[in-house]
């Protein structure tokens, strides 16, 4: 799963979804480029729904990933 932060985001906001996301029992990468912070995430997301983690300050989008076939 991808978590892509909003350009603007504060370091608040992104501790707050990083907090989610280990209350959540998952890991992550982060990577922060010049426009944008995404958050690679590791872990079992199949039972995972998104709508949370999506409404939460500073995310503009979360991407799933779909389980290879």
């Amino acid at each position: 799963m991808l978590v892509v932060m909003k350009k603007d985001v504060s370091e608040e906001n992104l501790q707050q979804v990083k907090q989610y996301l280990i209350d959540e029992d998952f890991d992550f990468h982060q990577s922060t480029g010049a426009n944008r912070t995404i958050l690679g995430v590791i872990g079992d997301t199949r039972e995972f729904s998104t709508t949370t983690l999506e409404t939460l300050p500073g995310v503009h989008v979360v991407f799933k990933i779909p389980p290879e076939s």
